[in-house]
């Protein structure tokens, strides 16, 4: 099976703006995304539509292509990089560029579940553990996914799923095994051509899911499971907590 790594990274940003540009122990985010994911994958790119990334990830020696600044989504983004990239690919895996602390594991883990001929789309879910906070369950920027027998999601929502009848919310946790969802994807790669021609769902629009799409219009979705906690940088905090654990993991 022949994987490709695909890594969008734009420039704009609300909260953090030139974030994979950032210098995260003395190289930019971008570059530390790009070197985790070639550790893994015999084939790894940056899409982008900002010359500044551009240049930097040609600075580094990386592989990069100018994508259009109009995709909606970071599915779009990598779907015109395929396309531009050519080539013959069976599974393309969609890694966050905001990840630098992406585990070699986890890529294995995502493109594993492909394994199963079943599996049109692929990501991950963490359980969350008993001695975690109810705070961190409840928190609607950590999407929780609900799996079938067959280890395929079922929903995945900013609420709490499943809410569990007659048991304390404190308890909550050390009565079930909720699962965190790790925004990291795989396609089979006729997959995401098809995924990206479909139009915003119901409910993708009220949960703010793009994985909601997929399901909804049937696509089935694998979900490999982590126990590896990573660092994403969304805010000029989040890159001082990675400077922090950067330096306790050399």
């Amino acid at each position: 099976m022949k994987c490709i790594g695909i890594i969008p990274a734009r420039y704009a940003s609300t909260r953090f703006p030139g974030k994979p540009l950032a210098l995260l122990g003395g190289k930019t985010v971008i570059q530390r995304v790009y070197e985790q994911v070639c550790q893994v994958l015999d084939d790894a790119w940056v899409a982008t539509d900002d010359e500044r990334i551009f240049n930097a990830v040609t600075s580094f020696g990386g592989k990069v292509v100018m994508t259009s600044p109009n995709h909606k989504s970071g599915t779009d983004r990598i779907a015109e990089a395929i396309e531009k990239i050519g080539g013959s690919y069976d599974v393309v895996v969609n890694i966050q560029g905001d990840e630098p602390f992406i585990h070699r594991s986890q890529i294995e883990t995502v493109c594993s579940c492909f394994n199963d001929e079943h599996t049109q789309i692929a990501t991950l879910g963490k359980p969350f553990t008993s001695n975690q906070d109810i705070s961190d369950l409840e928190n609607p920027n950590s999407p929780k996914i609900v799996i079938d027998n067959m280890g395929y999601a079922m929903y995945f929502s900013r609420s709490v799923i499943p809410y569990l009848r007659g048991i304390d919310k404190e308890e909550w946790l050390s009565n079930f095994n909720f699962l965190k969802h790790i925004g990291l994807y795989a396609y089979r790669t006729h997959v995401l051509k098809e995924i990206t021609q479909l139009p915003q769902s119901k409910l993708e629009k009220a949960e703010s899911l793009e994985q909601l799409r997929w399901l909804e219009n049937g696509y089935r979705i694998k979900v490999g499971t982590t126990n590896i906690e990573t660092i994403g940088i969304d805010t000029p905090n989040d890159l001082e907590k990675a400077e922090e654990f950067l330096r306790r993991s050399v």
